[in-house]
């Protein structure tokens, strides 16, 4: 950081192991040191709940921080379609537009509960799935949300050996269960469906 930057004050740190991407910083909100935050998922509680987030300088533009750096947050919440936040460290408007386009990475520990048969995405990517005839379907590599329910698409090889995706809807009809120690799927789905 340079002098005279009104950063100076964000603490360099390491990137925890389980850092988890869950948003950017937009712009300031306010003159009081306030900053918006565009959430990346429409449950925004990780943003909520943690009270240190850690984050990387915009891809693009002027920098005002390089590496890693902790934000401990004061407060966080929901502001019309997005999420508003304020620092101990970012005291005023010139310093909450010096973060503009900064990536926020949250510790996965730091993650609410989810409620029995409730998931985080990012628990779900990776895991293999198999249908009850014990035939492996292939690994989840992401998932969509198409508006009433979310769809697991999962990454398979072909019988010509070409990668291949098909895709599952997360809904019980069809899945089973979710073993995460295990790091299993189990649907009611067949391989040429």
């Amino acid at each position: 950081m340079t002098p005279g930057n009104p950063l100076l004050a964000l603490e360099p740190a390491e990137l925890p192991a389980d850092a988890i991407e869950v948003g950017r910083i937009l712009d300031a909100w306010g003159i009081k040191g306030w900053f918006k935050v565009l959430p990346y998922s429409a449950s925004p509680e990780a943003l909520f709940t943690s009270k240190r987030w850690f984050l990387l300088p915009s891809e693009r533009g002027a920098r005002a921080f390089e590496g890693v750096v902790r934000l401990a947050i004061k407060e966080a919440k929901e502001h019309s379609d997005s999420v508003v936040a304020t620092s101990h460290e970012v005291v005023d408007r010139s310093a909450a537009e010096a973060l503009r386009g900064a990536r926020i990475f949250v510790s996965r520990s730091s993650f609410p509960t989810p409620d029995k048969d409730e998931y985080y995405w990012v628990d779900l990517l990776g895991l293999d799935v198999v249908n009850r005839e014990g035939v492996h379907l292939g690994q989840v590599h992401d998932l969509q949300s198409t508006g009433p329910q979310t769809v697991l698409i999962i990454a398979w090889t072909g019988p010509d050996g070409k990668a291949a995706e098909r895709m599952i809807p997360f809904v019980s009809a069809f899945v089973d269960g979710v073993d995460l120690p295990a790091r299993r799927i189990s649907v009611d789905w067949q391989p040429d469906y």
